[in-house]
């Protein structure tokens, strides 16, 4: 309303006395306060659960760090002391000795396993070959996209590609140009876009371990990317093949990993938990400022 009251041939500009003479609708102050105290609520909750997703992430990874790559447990062991932080059956798990091997001292036993073999990465389409049929159409899963953790729906393209390429709840990407990010997607099903890994683990491995051990190596890829860069800095296959983590022979992986998938599965459900209270918040916003929806009782609202 106030710009199609605006002037000017350059920049749209509003005089004084429109802004003077336009009248908006308000609630009353207690049914404000009302307003404010339940959107500030679902605000509150979404920050804990930002906080503590962050929180969780942050476990695995010091974990990850002290079982996978300082080798705290194995060398607890070799000293004759009981590794802190872990059952006695996880504890048994860990050998009592390093050895030496072309990466430096390892846990005997254990080996190098590049991420190219711990799990299938599937690049995603070129989905503007895929337009919208306007039926069923999917939203894409762009860089932008997982980096907010939510889908623009201007964006969409056909549901006719193969099933590989939908994203759901609970999947790992991550994006090998540009921003490089990796993450579980905690949002609505969508269409995977090029530039952008959907990460299958082996049966062997767990998603939690997965989502870890990239990590451990993004700081290196993203280097790599900006070495690269001219327009979008990427990673290559190749350097897939040659990022190294150090595990325990394949029967004692997911026993041993199991912590860090509890861990990245729980911040996952945090983050679908907020996502779900940000559509209500945004849902809700307008409604209620504009008094489709009235609240009868503001002040026992409030309180």
């Amino acid at each position: 309303n106030l710009v199609s009251q605006g002037n000017g041939s350059v920049f749209t500009n509003l005089k004084t006395d429109i802004l003077k003479n336009h009248v908006v609708d308000v609630p009353t102050l207690s049914e404000q306060r009302a307003i404010a105290h339940i959107l500030g609520t679902l605000d509150d909750k979404i920050e804990l659960n930002r906080q503590m997703a962050q929180t969780l992430e942050s476990i695995a990874r010091a974990i990850f760090k002290s079982w996978f790559v300082d080798f705290d447990p194995v060398k607890a062991k070799m000293e004759g002391k009981q590794p802190e932080g872990m059952t006695e059956e996880i504890a048994a798990l860990f050998p009592d000795r390093l050895v030496d091997s072309e990466l430096g001292m390892i846990p005997e036993g254990w080996s190098p396993i590049p991420l190219s073999k711990m799990a299938n990465f599937l690049n995603g389409l070129a989905l503007q070959k895929y337009p919208p049929i306007g039926k069923d159409d999917l939203p894409v899963l762009k860089i932008a996209q997982l980096r907010s953790g939510k889908l623009d729906y201007d964006k969409l393209a056909s549901n006719e590609i193969s099933d590989k390429y939908l994203v759901s709840e609970g999947d790992l990407i991550f994006s090998w140009s540009g921003s490089l990010i990796v993450d579980v997607w905690a949002g609505p099903k969508c269409a995977l876009n090029q530039h952008l890994f959907k990460v299958t683990p082996e049966k062997w491995a767990t998603k939690g371990l997965l989502w870890v051990a990239i990590h451990e190596h993004i700081d290196n890829f993203r280097a790599i990317a900006a070495a690269k860069a001219v327009t979008m800095g990427h990673i290559k296959r190749s350097h897939l093949n040659e990022a190294m983590v150090i595990l325990p022979s394949i029967e004692k992986v997911q026993n041993i990993s199991g912590v860090l998938d509890i861990l990245i599965q729980r911040s996952t459900t945090l983050k679908a938990e907020s996502n779900t209270l940000i559509n209500l918040r945004d849902t809700l916003l307008p409604q209620l400022i504009s008094g489709k929806i009235r609240l009868n009782q503001p002040e026992d609202a409030a309180a």
